[in-house]
């Protein structure tokens, strides 16, 4: 059986990125945007939020959306500019180091995300089915060992940590530019992976969307 059982009250939160570093464009606000109110195969409904590249505000908006959603599922996406296939993440370090400055003008370097917190989180969603079902119809996929430290690692460290309280799996996604992997591969290498990931989640896994505070400490 599905977790949360499927059907349209079982809801999931995708989270995309607005445009930073100069760049006109984000895919992962494309696809967040696009996906909002749309369906899984299962009947679970989608729902997207846009968070801000400012490490004072991501996470704070992304803990408000939770809490507006109550999803039973959470994932992430951000850009990778570097990349040219879907990037799976599994781990969220305890390290903001920014090569760049977010877009409110703030560069942290070597500082923890959460001062005391464990050097790194990994992911709580079936990161090894989630590539399987990419890969399954040729879509690029990787699996990917850090989610660097920038704004997106802030956000998906503090979501992870968060989460161990509640339950609610939780996992980040970084997506190429359009130029490297069109906007409906990007969107359906997305809905694919949330696919596979409700698909892999028994009931023993299941637990009841609440409420998670990732703000700021």
């Amino acid at each position: 059986m599905r977790h949360g059982a499927g059907g349209s009250s079982t809801r999931v939160l995708v989270s995309g990125f607005e445009p930073f570093g100069g760049a006109a464009h984000n895919p992962s606000q494309d696809v967040a945007r696009a996906l909002d109110g749309t369906c899984l195969a299962d009947g679970s409904v989608l729902h997207g939020v846009v968070l801000p590249v400012r490490f004072a505000d991501a996470s704070t908006a992304l803990a408000a959306a939770i809490e507006r959603t109550r999803p039973c599922l959470v994932l992430a996406l951000g850009l990778a500019t570097a990349r040219s296939e879907v990037a799976i993440e599994r781990v969220a370090l305890n390290l903001c180091d920014a090569a760049i400055a977010d877009n409110a003008g703030l560069q942290p370097r070597d500082m923890p995300v959460i001062e005391g917190g464990p050097a790194a989180l990994f992911a709580t969603l079936p990161v090894r089915a989630m590539l399987e079902a990419l890969q399954a119809v040729g879509l690029p996929g990787t699996l990917s060992l850090s989610a660097g430290s920038y704004v997106c690692n802030e956000v998906f460290y503090r979501l992870l940590y968060a989460q161990g309280a509640e339950g609610i799996p939780a996992g980040f996604m970084h997506l190429p530019p359009i130029e490297r992997m069109a906007l409906n591969d990007q969107l359906r290498a997305v809905r694919m992976a949330l696919d596979a990931a409700l698909a892999e989640m028994s009931d023993d896994n299941n637990v009841t969307p609440g409420v998670l505070d990732i703000g700021r400490s």
